[in-house]
């Protein structure tokens, strides 16, 4: 069981050992890992270190999800502007 609070989005690049990762629902939270295991781990104590920080700082934290989902999918690329 993945034993997360928020939602997850892995995301993988074109370099094969590098992954990022983001949080549709903690703004501004993510991170890059070199497997989606890797992401998972360190989004799982990320996530917890990131509410502490907004905690501390007195920004709101969103309510954590009873139901958080977890999305791997390829990189968005970007539009080329020409």
């Amino acid at each position: 069981m993945i034993d997360l609070k928020y939602s997850l989005v892995v995301e993988a690049t074109e370099d094969p050992t590098f992954f990022t990762f983001y949080s549709p629902d903690l703004e501004g939270f993510t991170g890059v890992g070199h497997s989606v295991e890797d992401c998972l781990y360190q989004a799982k104590w990320g996530m917890a270190e990131f509410v502490s920080v907004l905690k501390e700082r007195g920004i709101p934290v969103p309510k954590a999800k009873s139901n958080p989902t977890v999305t791997i999918q390829n990189a968005k690329r970007m539009a080329s502007i020409a």
